[in-house]
């Protein structure tokens, strides 16, 4: 299939399979700059988790979800409400091999307050060096339906001595991780761990526009993270609020223009769901319990959008994908996107892990083609979390020219055209 559609015209597909339709004016530079001011406003205040400030702004992409015409995406709630456990163990006593385990080096993920194994059997055993992302072994104990027991290098351990505090956030799970320094074969185990346990409630929210064919039970997701830092100390400047506006209220605008772009198409046959993550500034962990609310395989692509309001390193008409050669997402789209001008390159960072980094990690550590888009150039970003990533920073015209083409590219996926390959070997 080789199609040749002007970017302008985004609306007007003549491919086979892909119906006409009318809305090439949907996407809007007035209307983007609209969402965006908004969301990255002062009297947003940052948008820091366990704040007011937060809540105002889920109320707001709720409101916009409701106006599109979306279905709820958590029963009749476009709130996907969860509660952050602050996790402090006050009793550790691990004993592997008859020898006790030096507490300051174990790490805990529980939702119980006591942990009794006294058997191996107990826990999947791993056993992670240097060369393993302790990162990717959380994401898949928590897609995962067992306890675990990860036994550490003395490398790795030194990085959860200096880490701890991000274990100790954790959602509710049946099952529990311990992270123990050791090296060797296990052969016996007695562990005992008594936690504080106190909940902290966190939202993501979320959106559904039914598909229309046989394929509506396949979803394809557009997601992004709408919290940020909230307000700090003062600047040079004296301003204190850490607006957010490219990080990450630029693909919250994009999550919400997109929304309203396909309900007015109004011809999905795959299911679609838009979802904006919560504590993604705080280590991810709303995109990391949303991805445990669906069963992988019905999930075809995921297009997260991180950071897309200023240009990529090679100018404008660019954006950048994370794990390009991880599936074939990253050709389905520039093949829908041919004779547009519009080019979506290989992320250029890779020495910088960004494709674990983002909300799309969570689902792509299950197989999904789950990857991040954005334009953000990592090794000069004069604004990434300061309080001066505020619109005025922002290229507005080529952040909408993006929207457009993350929809123009997506299409066929949506549609059922296109599936992508399936993210291996992450497991």
């Amino acid at each position: 299939m080789n199609c040749k559609i002007p970017l302008l015209c985004l609306g007007v597909l003549a491919c086979p399979g892909l119906r006409a339709q009318k809305h090439d004016t949907a996407i809007t530079v007035a209307d983007v700059t609209r969402t965006e001011a908004f969301l990255s406003s002062d009297a947003m205040r940052g948008r820091a988790v366990f704040t007011p400030d937060i809540n105002r702004a889920a109320d707001y992409i709720a409101g916009r979800f409701r106006e599109a015409g979306l279905k709820p995406g958590q029963g009749n709630s476009y709130f996907q409400d969860f509660s952050l456990l602050n996790v402090t163990p006050d009793t550790i006593a691990v004993t592997l091999n008859g020898t006790a385990i030096d507490p300051e080096g174990i790490g805990v993920m529980t939702s119980h307050p006591d942990l009794d194994w006294t058997i191996l059997d107990s826990a999947q055993v791993v056993s992670v060096d240097a060369s393993h992302s302790l990162g990717a072994v959380i994401r898949a104990f928590r897609a995962g339906h067992s306890n675990v027991l990860v036994l550490l290098d003395t490398i790795s351990a030194k990085t959860i001595r200096r880490n701890r505090r991000f274990l100790n956030g954790h959602f509710y799970s049946p099952y529990s991780l311990v992270m123990v320094p050791f090296t060797g074969t296990p052969a016996s185990l007695s562990l005992h761990i008594h936690s504080v346990i106190k909940g902290k409630p966190l939202r993501n929210v979320v959106g559904m526009l039914p598909g229309h064919g046989p394929k509506a039970r396949e979803y394809v997701m557009f997601s992004a993270h709408y919290d940020h830092l909230g307000v700090g100390q003062p600047d040079a400047k004296g301003d204190s609020i850490y607006n957010g506006a490219n990080d990450d209220a630029s693909g919250t605008t994009a999550v919400l223009t997109l929304a309203h772009y396909f309900a007015a198409r109004h011809d999905n046959q795959r299911t679609i769901v838009f979802a904006t993550f919560t504590a993604e500034e705080i280590g991810e962990y709303g995109s990391q319990y949303f991805a445990t609310q669906w069963d992988p395989a019905t999930v075809v692509a995921m297009f997260n959008i991180e950071m897309i309001g200023t240009t990529s390193k090679w100018g404008a008409n660019s954006a950048y994908i994370t794990g390009y050669k991880r599936t074939d997402f990253g050709k389905i789209l520039q093949k829908n996107l041919e004779g547009t001008g519009f080019q979506f390159y290989p992320d250029p960072y890779t020495t910088q892990n960004l494709f674990f980094r983002s909300d799309n990690a969570s689902l792509a550590s299950v197989g999904v083609p789950a990857h991040t888009i954005s334009t953000s150039k990592m090794d000069n970003e004069p604004y990434y979390h300061k309080q001066g990533d505020e619109i005025s920073t922002l290229d507005m015209e080529n952040m909408t020219r993006i929207i457009r083409s993350i929809a123009l590219s997506s299409v066929s996926i949506v549609q059922g055209v296109d599936t992508p390959t399936r993210v291996t070997g992450l497991r």
